[in-house]
């Protein structure tokens, strides 16, 4: 095989060959994502989406959100797991556009890492692409950035954007939300994409193939559950009953994520024993002494999702919301906080 021609950006640390072979790899699996109304995706220096669907709607809004896997990319590096990150980063943009009633469009993704590993990165956008293809949504462009001496070896970063549309009308912004409104939980897959730098702080000296009894499976196969899409259950739940209110449970856990759709004069009351707290959440506070209060701040606890209904319409949400769904409590007058866990 001929050798390489010698380059200067090569031994500066950066390598396009390298670069343009990871995007060889991971061609097949962006273009899966794409329909008609993608009229120019990868290799163009911008992506062209057709905007016809905008002329369906009385008054269109574009809804768009940006965000990181965070530090679970490390143990998923360990484990070798990369196409997690990409299903990671599609599903909580989706989930973070959905609250406020929009349906997914495109999708761009930003993936950093000190040098380029081709295998690793068609890797992360395998998953990008089918969690893109489970939600009808395009992996419209995105970046593949090549930066020694920012990010130390074997450090990356994925990030992503994803754009939306709603209908003015169909906005979700809690504005209806009244005392007596029912809180539903919508289960988790687990951690979800929030509080890896304490996850991995409790667990730095255990093998991600042990496992513990609590949880009856490898370590690593507890931890790196996909970020769970609510794109579907929230679809056919406004088929049935009127959502008041979407709370994703990102970091900030309930505490910091429920106020964000609350309006003034109401608080969320939850009661802890609604549902049964995953194993994982139970060890992860054993492990690192950590406290009622802030693993309800850093973690989803099991639900991902919180679904605000009025009283009248609770059971047959919960019918709708299907496997694992449970009401965790209700809206009362405000109080002195506007979440109470007890």
């Amino acid at each position: 095989m001929p050798q390489a021609p010698s380059s200067a950006y090569r031994e500066a640390g950066v390598d396009i060959d390298n670069k343009m072979h990871a995007l060889e790899l991971m061609a097949a699996a962006v273009r899966s994502t794409y329909g008609p109304e993608v009229l120019a995706g990868m290799g163009a220096f911008g992506g062209l989406y057709a905007a016809n669907r905008l002329l369906d709607l009385g008054e269109p809004v574009l809804v768009a959100s940006t965000d990181s896997v965070g530090t679970k990319v490390m143990l998923a590096a360990r484990a070798g797991r990369y196409g997690i990150l990409g299903e990671d980063i599609v599903n909580h943009g989706i989930n973070d556009i959905l609250v406020q009633g929009a349906e997914p469009l495109f999708f761009l993704d930003y993936i950093a890492m000190p040098r380029v590993f081709p295998e690793a990165i068609a890797e992360i956008v395998s998953g990008m692409a089918k969690a893109c293809r489970e939600a009808g949504c395009a992996i419209l462009g995105g970046e593949t950035a090549e930066l020694p001496g920012i990010y130390a070896e074997g450090q990356f970063d994925v990030v992503g954007t994803i754009v939306g549309l709603v209908d003015k009308a169909d906005i979700i912004d809690g504005t209806t939300i009244e005392p007596g409104d029912q809180l539903i939980g919508l289960p988790s897959s687990g951690p979800h994409t929030n509080g890896f730098t304490l996850i991995r702080r409790v667990f730095a000296d255990v093998a991600l193939d042990h496992v513990f009894p609590e949880l009856g499976q490898p370590l690593q196969d507890a931890l790196l559950a996909p970020h769970r899409s609510y794109l579907d259950t929230v679809r056919r739940l406004r088929t049935g009953v009127r959502v008041k209110g979407l709370a994703h449970i990102t970091g900030g856990g309930f505490y910091d994520n429920l106020p964000r759709i609350l309006p003034a004069g109401v608080s969320a009351h939850i009661s802890r024993s609604a549902w049964q707290v995953p194993p994982l959440f139970g060890l992860i506070q054993k492990l690192g002494a950590v406290t009622d209060q802030e693993m309800y701040r850093v973690f989803n606890m099991g639900m991902g999702m919180v679904v605000v209904v009025a009283e009248d319409e609770l059971a047959k949400a919960i019918s709708l919301a299907g496997p694992g769904a449970a009401c965790i409590g209700r809206i009362e007058g405000r109080s002195d906080a506007a979440v109470i866990i007890d």
